[in-house]
């Protein structure tokens, strides 16, 4: 049984107002909410499609695409902001070719802005696949991206 539908068969019967803790199973259980679970969602509770898909992109919790191997957290928090965290999305955005919520063609890169990931002391700080990065800077995050495609062009030819 797929994820989408093991999610669906648990909430059997139910009413719309189970429409965000649906959501929140099947981005939990593949990782993002797919066009397919959107009408899934949207067949067992009786609603339409465009019903679900407005709920769902009300609230920011939610994706729409599967993560990327490496999954860029940029800070936007107050501190953050103020030591320059839009040079380190704009960066981002400009060498990944993405903008946030979205994941490079190659799966590789996911973006993503967060209100405040409490590191204010390293500000202005990004976050791949949780692991913090302060004090960052344009070239700095330009030499990690780098970095993680030279590593992955280096795992490929193993």
């Amino acid at each position: 049984m797929s994820k989408i539908k093991s999610v669906i068969e648990k909430y059997k019967n139910a009413k719309r107002d189970f429409l965000i803790p649906m959501l929140q199973e099947i981005q939990e259980a593949q990782g993002y909410v797919s066009k397919e679970a959107v009408k899934e969602i949207a067949r067992a509770l009786k609603i339409s499609s465009a019903k679900v898909y407005g709920v769902a992109t009300f609230y920011n919790q939610f994706r729409f695409e599967p993560l990327g191997k490496y999954h860029i957290m940029v800070c936007r928090g107050t501190a953050c902001h103020v030591k320059g965290s839009s040079q380190s999305l704009n960066i981002a955005c400009e060498v990944l070719k993405i903008k946030p919520g979205q994941t490079t063609k190659d799966g590789l890169f996911s973006l993503e802005t967060v209100a405040c990931m409490g590191a204010c002391s390293l500000a202005p700080v990004i976050s791949i696949n949780g692991e913090f990065y302060g004090e960052m800077t344009a070239e700095k995050l330009k030499k990690l991206i780098s970095e993680i495609r030279e590593k992955e062009k280096k795992n490929e030819g193993k």
